[in-house]
This record gives C-alpha cells, structure tokens and sequence, in this order.
C-alpha cells in the first residue's frame, strides 16, 4: 500500500510518499520538494548491551546521475563523501539525535540519497525532513517529528528554502530545525545581523517547521508502527545507596574545587577507582553500573551548583569568560599566524596567500565552481591528552572548520580589491571548550598579521544551558564538561556591527525562544569582550603582505587579443611564464593576472604583455632586441613579435661604415618607432642619442656665455 502526504512550502509543494520503495527498512520514505527527490531509509538493528551510548549513524550520499551528470575521476563512479554531503548529513543527525527514548541502545542507521536534483532546490533539508518521517512512521522509539528549512533574507523579506540564486544575493542565510514546540538545531552564516534579526528569521523558520511536523503527524495516522517499548533501567537501590554513601560528599567537593581539566580527570579517576574497589565483592560484574551512578553525580551536582549558586567548575560565574591571550608573527615563513589562547583553548592559525591556480573547483550535483578562500581546521589527539589514531580528517573536523570558514568568508575583501586566493589553517593544540570559536579568533588575526584588507575583526563565542523544569542559566563561554554535562551549545560568531556566524545544537526537547533571545543578548556582551582583547594586540590588517608571499599584478587586454598572448597550443604563454618564471591566468573579458615570486620580474612580464597587445606608435620609444643585422642595418624586434628596421644611418650619431662596429644580435638597445608605412617600422637609435647631447650642449653654451 502506498501512502502519501503533501504540503506547501514556500510557494512550492513538499511531497512524502511511503510503501513504494525499500520496504524491508524500518521506515522509508522519498521527499520531493520541486524535482529534487531524496529517498530516506531508516532501519534499526540489534541492541548492544556493550556500549553506554545511542549508536546512532547517519549517512547521506549525492548520485551524480541526479542532476544529469558523469563523475569524474578514472573510476567514474561516486567514491568517499564529499564535504558537501559530510556537512548534510551533520545537518540530519543533529536535530534527530536528541529524540530517541532514553536507554535506547539499538544500533540504528538512518541513509539519505538523493536520486534527482533540480538545480534549484537543495536535498540536505528535503533529506533532514524525510529522515524524520521514516524515524515517524517506522517502530523505532523516535520522540516526535522534527522539521528543517533553510531561510534566507533578500531585501528585507524572508524566504523559505531559496533558490540557490535567492541564497547567493541574501545578507542571512540559517538551517533551523525544530519540533512543533521548540527550535532544535541552527546552522548559518549572516552579513553582520543584529540579534533581533536573528530572532525574527528563527520565529520565521518555526511557523514553517511546524507545517513539516503536522503532515509527518498526519502519515503517522495513516501508515505509522507501534513503537518499540524500551525497558526502564532498573538500579538496585542498594548500590545506588552504597554508592552515594562512599562518593557523594567527596564528589561534591571535587566540583567545588577549582582545578585544570587534567586535575579534575585524575581527581575523577582517583574517587571511581575508590568506590570500585570497596564495592567489588559485594557488587561483582556492576563495574559498568557503577560508573553510570558516578557520572550522574558528577552531572546532578554540577547542574545544581550552577543553578542554586551561579558557580561553575573553575568557579566563575555564568557570564564571565576565561583568561584570553593573542600573539602575532609568531612564525617565520607563513604568510600570517595568530597564536589564540582561551583558558584551556588554544588554536594556531596560519594564513597562506595563492593564486588564482591554487583556488578550489568545487565539483558536485550543482554548477562546478572555484572558491577563493577556504579554512580547514584539524583536532589532533594531543590537544584533548589522548593518543589516537593519525588518519584521515573527521567529519566534526569538517563541521567546525565550515562553521569558522562561513563565520569570516564574509569579510573577506572582493577579488577586485585583493587577487589572492586565501586559505587559512587552524591547528588545535589545546581544547577544553570550543575550538571552532577559537578558531574564528585566531583565523581574524591571521588574517589582519598577513595584511589581508578585512572590514572587520571577527570573534566568536560558546554558550551554554543548564535547565531543570522552568529554572534555568545560560553559561558564556562553556568549558567541555559544560558542553558534555549541559543543555545546549550555542555558538555565535561576528564583529562589533553584528553576527556573522552561528550554530546550535540542543540535548533535550528543544529550548524556549525566551532563552535563545537571552543567550544571544548574552553572546554579543561575551564577543564584544573578546574583540576588546583581539583589537588591543591588532586594530586593522597590517599595511604590507609577507616578502614570502608571492605578487599578484592583473592587466585588461582587448578580448580579440586573448588569442595572441595565449599563441598556438598555448606556446605564447607558456614562453612567457617560463622567461619571466611566473603563473599567469586569462579571464574570459580579458583580466589577465600574473603571479611569481620575484617581483621584478612579474612587473617586468605584464609590462611584456601590455606591450604584445598594444598598438606601435610613432614617436614612441621602446625597448628592444637586435634579432637580426644586415649590410644597410638591422632588425630590432621593439614589441613582442613586432620588428622594425634600424637603417644603418639610424644606428649611431657618427656615421659608421658597419652595423656591427656598434652593434651585435642579442643586444638590448632603446629605440624610437620613425615612420609607420604599409605595415613596416622604421627605428632610429640616433634620434634617441642626440636627445641625451642637447641638454649638454645647452649647458655648455650657458657655460661659455
């Protein structure tokens, strides 16, 4: 049986469909939004008695047949995710993991393809919808049903899922997901928006979320499975006594005591080895169940320290931020570095100038394109004191480096300003709270010590919730045990004028928008702060860009003339860029950029190219080169690939019986264009000599007189 369910988004019809495909899945379902359409399965496999966590995974995939296209590569077939569809996935399971009914420990795999793509409307939310409605109608323990949109705004008016034309001309562009009560996830970046901006496209996004949620509400009624029953835990209560008998008090200390993240971990470890010992012969084989009870007391005495005395682990407050340093150059050969410290935060970030060879094509289901500036950020092992594995980039590496790239990409000054392709490097050497806001930080700075002509310093922040019932505190600046142990991680990112930036992932059923507009408010006292502190060690890029950074020169030539500086098969150019050891690329209007490292020598090869494209002048001097001498003169080529003839009486002020009595091939000789007739130059050597013995001769004669 197949069953359906529409509704109207944004002008355009959203359509769910089950019962047709993968029907050995939990739940599947295809979502078509336009003639973009996603298939979305999600299945549950067997419980692991194991693990202490919700074995969730989320996979989603793009079919380059879905917009008419052939992969590239030898293989031409679809390989590992792109970060493309790493960041589209990250954008389904977020709002989803929440959901799931506590002490469900089922592996449980939701997949996402998208099988058609209309250029027009992005499949990540259209896939987020169809996850939920097969998380919906399936027997797997899945709360209530989640919604997600993307807004955008264009002139002031608020568009739901844009076009990718709408999105390109917005100053704000966010994915917000949500339950018909509450807001469960954000993601974006923005033009500098006020909070009240904000707010207002959140408020916006929810009305349309809630549309989502009633038609998945409706399939349910028509096709949904009883859900599974997940059995209470059930603790003895006389462990647990024995437990907070021998732990309680101790433990209550620890978290009142203010101590680094390495003391806390020894401290933590030192009580749970305590407490196992003197429990293990009455309590054989509950080794598991006694850390749960632990980290409960851990989480349960934290929160209420918080929210009944406003004191945190390291003893501040709920507003107050960590200690904050900012160092500059801090080394020799990058292009810019920025050394930014947080308390237990620490990131090194490098800026690296390139050319236009070095941008990034960027090949997928939509139009390939290039991207001028890009940041990658990586989290070794030894930031956190662990030893792990030294492989291939994550996908939370990907989040949080696409969170700080999109935080600062609109900064970044126009190709018509600065030429450069610019990538930005952060290297996480210490973490205990966000990383990614760090990042943000240090990626600012480096981008001011490189001389890289921003319009403003960016700084980014972390906060957090602790709520129980109606009370509740937004933490600034959260450590990683506030993350782990708390409500919420609200990052916002932006300058002095507003916020470029955001993201925010919630732990329990969704949040009040009494809270967020509280945690925003808050968030701009906490970035302000920081951009106090950045602006002291560096107020505006510096002047000048690193003697190691290479030169960037551009010249406009006539589009007719593209043919010529190109030569046959490309021999012109390449001549070129070898001579003169530079890169050179050639827009279609005619935009020619040089690039070398020898700034000399890249002046001297667009002087070069100005001089292929122009038109001989009489009158004009010109450099030139002897390429051939004859008995009556010699053959000087004045422009790239243009000669002329210098007669023998034009070559030197005396009269001289040979051409080479002053001349030889190869010289480099200045020479002034005569006369253009039918297509033929006429050089003098001698016009140019005589200018250089006038002005001596008129001093002589004021000599004499």
């Amino acid at each position: 049986m197949i069953y359906s369910k529409e509704v109207e988004i944004g002008g355009k019809i959203l359509k769910i469909e089950t019962g047709k495909l993968a029907k050995q899945s939990n739940g599947a379902v295809t979502v078509q939004y336009g003639e973009t359409v996603v298939l979305v399965t999600a299945v549950a496999g067997d419980l692991r008695e194991d693990i202490d966590f919700f074995p969730l995974s989320v996979e989603y995939r793009e079919k380059a047949y879905a917009a008419g296209k052939i992969p590239g590569g030898f293989f031409k077939r679809e390989g590992k995710p792109s970060d493309k569809e790493i960041l589209s996935a990250r954008l389904i399971d977020r709002p989803i993991r929440p959901l799931f009914a506590d002490n469900y420990y089922n592996d449980t795999q939701v997949a996402a393809f998208v099988y058609s793509y209309d250029n027009e409307n992005d499949p990540d939310v259209i896939a987020a919808v169809g996850a939920s409605a097969a998380l919906v109608i399936s027997d797997i323990p899945f709360l209530e049903p989640v919604g997600e949109v993307r807004v955008c705004r264009v002139n002031g008016e608020f568009i739901v899922n844009p076009t990718n034309l709408q999105v390109e001309q917005s100053d704000l562009e966010l994915v917000v997901a949500g339950t018909d009560s509450s807001i469960m996830m954000v993601e974006g970046e923005a033009k500098e928006i006020s909070e009240e901006d904000m707010l207002s496209a959140l408020k916006f996004a929810h009305g349309e979320i809630k549309k989502l949620v009633k038609v998945q509400n409706e399939l349910r009624e028509l096709c949904g499975k009883p859900k599974t029953v997940v059995p209470e835990k059930v603790i003895d209560q006389n462990l647990l006594n024995d437990v907070k008998e021998l732990a309680y008090q101790k433990f209550k200390t620890i978290v009142a005591s203010v101590l680094a993240k390495e003391e806390r971990s020894a401290k933590n470890k030192e009580l749970g080895d305590e407490v196992l010992a003197a429990l293990a012969e009455k309590y054989p084989e509950q080794e598991k169940v006694v850390k749960e009870i632990l980290h409960d007391m851990e989480k349960d005495l934290m929160r209420k320290r918080i929210l009944e005395e406003g004191l945190r682990l390291d003893g501040r407050n709920t507003t107050q931020i960590r200690p904050i340093t900012c160092e500059l150059g801090v080394l020799p050969r990058p292009h810019g570095t920025a050394l930014f410290t947080r308390g237990e935060t620490q990131s090194l970030t490098t800026l690296t100038l390139g050319t236009k060879q070095d941008e990034q094509i960027i090949d997928g289901l939509a139009t390939e394109y290039k991207k001028r500036f890009i940041l990658h950020y990586n989290f070794p092992p030894f930031s956190v004191g662990e030893v792990g594995k030294y492989s291939g980039v994550g996908r939370r590496e990907v989040g949080h480096g696409n969170l700080a790239e999109r935080s600062l990409k609109n900064i970044i000054p126009p190709e018509n300003v600065f030429p450069y392709m610019i990538r930005v490097n952060s290297e996480i050497l210490e973490s205990n709270g966000s990383s990614s806001m760090a990042t943000v930080c240090a990626g600012s700075l480096a981008l001011m010590d490189g001389g890289v002509p921003i319009k403003s310093a960016i700084a980014g922040i972390a906060m957090g919730l602790v709520k129980e019932g109606e009370q509740y505190a937004i933490l600034t600046d959260i450590l990683g045990n506030e993350d782990h142990l708390g409500d919420m991680d609200f990052k916002v990112a932006g300058s002095d004028k507003g916020i470029s930036g955001f993201q925010m992932d919630i732990k329990i059923q969704g949040i009040s928008f009494e809270i967020m507009e509280k945690a925003l408010a808050q968030a701009k006292e906490g970035r302000l702060h920081i951009l106090k502190i950045m602006n002291e060690a560096i107020s505006a890029p510096r002047p000048q860009i690193s003697k190691y950074a290479p030169i960037l020169l551009s010249t406009k030539i006539p589009v007719d003339k593209i043919g010529t500086v190109i030569g046959p098969g490309g021999k012109v150019i390449q001549k070129i860029q070898k001579e003169f050891v530079v890169e050179i690329s050639i827009e279609e209007d005619g935009t020619v950029s040089i690039a070398g490292q020898d700034h000399q020598k890249a002046k001297e090869a667009k002087e070069y190219i100005k001089l292929m494209v122009a038109e001989p002048e009489a009158g004009k001097n010109y450099n030139g080169k002897v390429v051939k001498i004859t008995d009556f003169g010699a053959f000087v080529e004045f422009m790239p690939g243009t000669q002329g003839l210098l007669h023998i009486s034009q070559v030197d002020i005396k009269r001289i019986d040979k051409v080479t009595d002053v001349l030889k091939e190869g010289d480099a000789i200045r020479v002034k264009l005569l006369s253009i007739e039918n297509g033929k130059f006429s050089l003098s050597r001698k016009a140019l000599l005589k200018e250089k013995e006038e002005p001596k001769t008129e001093v002589a004669k004021e000599v004499s007189e």
